[in-house]
């Protein structure tokens, strides 16, 4: 091939290059338990955000059963920054919180350190999303027994919230979050909203409540915004990864942002 040829094929070559799409950006997950790509994640973003999973081997949502998984999220960050991932969320809002607000953000550094990417974790994405709705006095209503429950509580009273009650199902094994209906979980948020009429948003905790298709009903019941475990971490994860994370339909602060 003489010069002149070299240079046109060359040429050609980056043209071709420069025309290829890019590849979607990729959000790590990193569940408790052994989940699959989450199908919220796939009803919120169905296109333009490539999912990636791992998951922890969480036994029970108990303070010792965390205890038993901390040391395996720095590992299962840097397995999916192998696999590609460009942004990882820890999955699981109670495995974040239930040390505190100082422990929840040592998290999410050691996620940062570990992987060399951007980094959040469940507990952060509710946060970051009772902020961005102007929460001030927040009810709860979550998946878990009265211990768990009065972490939560202290979790966000740290984090700058007025905690006016916490009610949850009592779950401590892990299958039995797959048992709730969402009639029943409805009603059960709505209710706990009941006891405490003052507040001025609501929040779902437990990542194994399936709450999306909730938001919106939930928010019409009660008249506040309503913030919740998977579907605002997911959004909280999109974020870092550029996306502005709206999602309409699924609630007011997912219909706006």
């Amino acid at each position: 091939m003489n010069r002149r040829h070299f240079l046109k094929a060359s040429a050609a070559g980056l043209l071709v290059g420069a025309a290829a799409p890019s590849a979607e950006p990729t959000l790590g997950l990193i569940f408790p338990v052994t989940r699959p790509v989450p199908p919220e994640g796939l009803a919120m973003y169905p296109t333009g955000v490539k999912f990636i999973v791992t998951a922890l081997g969480l036994k029970t949502m108990t303070p010792a059963g965390y205890d038993a998984v901390i040391d395996r999220i720095g590992p299962a960050g840097e397995e999916l920054a192998k696999q590609g991932a460009n942004a990882v969320v820890l999955m699981g809002t109670s495995l974040s919180f239930y040390r505190g607000a100082e422990f929840n953000d040592h998290l999410r550094q050691l996620l940062k350190k570990a992987t060399g990417l951007p980094a959040t974790t469940m507990s952060t994405g509710v946060i970051e999303g009772l902020r961005a709705v102007g929460a001030k006095r927040v009810v709860a209503a979550t998946a878990y027994d009265n211990e768990v429950n009065h972490r939560l509580q202290r979790f966000l009273t740290e984090s700058g919230f007025e905690v006016l009650g916490v009610k949850g199902l009592g779950i401590e094994k892990v299958e039995d979050v797959d048992r709730v209906t969402q009639d029943g979980l409805l009603k059960f948020c709505a209710g706990v909203h009941e006891t405490e009429p003052q507040s001025n948003a609501m929040l779902v905790s437990c990542g194994g409540l399936r709450t999306l298709e909730l938001l919106a009903p939930l928010e019409q019941r009660t008249h506040v915004p309503v913030i919740s475990s998977t579907p605002h971490a997911l959004w909280a994860g999109v974020r870092l990864l550029g996306l502005s994370g709206r999602a309409p339909g699924f609630g007011r602060l997912l219909s706006s942002t």
